[in-house]
């Protein structure tokens, strides 16, 4: 089976052709051309009509090439800079109709998705990432998206603004000598990476792992090493201090001649070793691991081989792990929001068939209620609203923008408040989506109603359809149950609103 991958990237568009033979890859074909589109994207905002121009010119070659091989599984991917740029709604639109191939904009959490099944790949027999607790990294033209993971689950992503095109274009800048702009550039890099260390208990991670596709090739001439594994290679603090102290007090010209590498390369290394410094200020292990690969090739393999990862690293799984940790991490009652978790789910099974969801649904329960009380960390007065805010600012495993309102809305709306014409994130959402968030709101209502004394005192609840077509909710508990009943009786009004099913509360000890 033969399978294509055109990657949109920061300053280059790709094309990379692939093929299986057993177990293994080979690649048929590998084109690049430089196209700068995050100097459109990062600084002014917009991709240029001739720039898209010249995108388009360069995939219908693509397309000719995929002709050739007899390819017609194609995947069109995009990163940062179309991700970031205001026009990307209307660069999509044209470059679907007139390529013919949908363009899929990744999130960092889908850059990590598919980095992470295919180091599970390439580092079988060499490195147990499924079993270590690792900083997985990306560097990119446009940015360094960097994934926590515990044992194959997400914690914590982020995407810094500190990519191989951003770096050079910031030393374009910088009105300064050669001295003083790397200081500058020092001081950013150190700045974005303040952010991370604040982000995340750091001595939490075994070792960090770097995915680089632009200095990795290099690296052995560079430091003068060889016998290492070019594809995982073990970089030591030492060495990094090495490039720091040899490039950055050369220009550029100079160490493109010296170590014969592209001059591309040359300008930035001291930026990348800055990179690598921030990095080893990080691990408490004395390597950074540096793996050479990129973005496209991992979609290649996973189109080719069709990772099946164990069940437990699926989205739901991955999703729900990044929830309990924004939990922890703002210092959320964790005990009851699991509590309350636990009744949504029994809620959802026992009414979906009146209430009209689907399984799709549930995750967006289940997250909105894992994460309902985050808010309280900025403050316990309207902390729905500060909830909504939080939530609304996460960069959630693999969810889109709307996703990522829709559980927002849904956990701002676990209190007394119903959604309103003036509410703005709800009326961002599709018509579609606010009824979703009505639905499941009305449901995370009335289970946080019964566990108001976050004391977790329903031990068995169960949905029961009545002869007359209520319903009654049967809690079994041998607790003092009056406020749970009160708060019942009050949030159970918006589930009976929006569905026409009276509730009824059947207390069972």
């Amino acid at each position: 089976m033969r399978t294509g991958v055109i990657d949109i990237g920061s300053n280059s568009i790709k094309l990379i052709i692939g093929e299986t033979e057993g177990e293994h890859i080979t690649i048929l074909e590998f084109l690049k051309n430089i196209v700068p589109i995050g100097k459109d994207s990062f600084y002014k905002g917009a991709i240029h009509q001739e720039t898209i121009k010249q995108i388009l010119a360069i995939i219908e070659k693509y397309k000719n090439v995929l002709k050739e091989y007899d390819v017609s599984n194609v995947r069109l991917i995009a990163t940062a800079a179309v991700r970031e740029a205001r026009n990307k709604d209307i660069l999509v639109d044209t470059l679907s109709r007139k390529t013919g191939f949908p363009v899929e904009v990744l999130t960092v959490g889908d850059v990590v998705y598919y980095i992470d099944a295919y180091l599970a790949y390439k580092l079988e027999n060499r490195y147990p990432v499924h079993e270590r607790n690792v900083m997985i990294a990306e560097l990119g033209a446009g940015s360094l998206d960097i994934s926590i993971m515990e044992k194959g689950f997400t914690l914590l992503n982020i995407g810094l603004p500190v990519g191989t095109l951003r770096t050079r274009q910031l030393l374009s800048k910088l009105d300064g000598s050669a001295e003083e702009s790397f200081e500058a550039i020092k001081q950013y890099i150190e700045n974005e990476f303040s952010y991370l260390k604040n982000a995340f208990p750091l001595d939490h991670i075994d070792d960090i792992i770097l995915l680089d596709e632009s200095y990795s090739m290099y690296l052995s001439s560079l430091i003068k090493r060889e016998g290492q594994d070019p594809g995982f290679f073990q970089l030591s603090a030492e060495n990094i201090q090495n490039i720091l102290t040899e490039f950055c007090d050369k220009n550029s010209e100079e160490t493109a001649r010296q170590y014969n590498i592209p001059r591309e390369i040359s300008e930035t290394v001291c930026a990348y070793a800055m990179i690598l410094n921030n990095f080893a200020a990080l691990s408490k292990n004395k390597y950074i691991y540096i793996l050479e690969t990129s973005l496209a090739e991992a979609i290649l393999a996973n189109m080719l081989l069709g990772f099946k990862l164990d069940k437990r690293y699926n989205k739901t799984n991955q999703m729900s792990s990044i929830a309990r940790f924004v939990c922890h991490k703002y210092n959320g009652d964790f005990i009851h929001a699991q509590h309350v978790v636990d009744l949504s789910k029994s809620l959802f099974e026992g009414v979906r068939g009146v209430i009209g969801v689907n399984d799709d649904d549930l995750l967006y329960l289940v997250l909105a209620a894992y994460l309902h009380d985050v808010g309280s960390f900025i403050h316990n007065r309207a902390h729905h609203k500060h909830s909504e805010y939080i939530i609304n600012s996460l960069n959630l495993f693999r969810s889109t923008q709307e996703e990522i309102k829709l559980i927002a809305g849904i956990a701002r709306y676990h209190r007394k408040a119903t959604p309103r014409s003036t509410h703005l994130l709800y009326n961002s959402l599709s018509l579609e989506k606010q009824i979703i968030v009505q639905k499941l709101s009305a449901l995370l209502r009335i289970a946080n109603a019964l566990d108001s004394s976050h004391r977790q005192k329903v031990k068995k609840l169960k949905v029961q359809a009545n002869r007359s077509g209520d319903l009654s909710l049967v809690v079994h508990t041998r607790e003092n149950f009056l406020l749970e009943k009160m708060e019942f009786s009050e949030k159970k009004v918006f589930f009976e609103e929006i569905t026409g099913t009276k509730l009824n509360l059947v207390i069972k000890t």
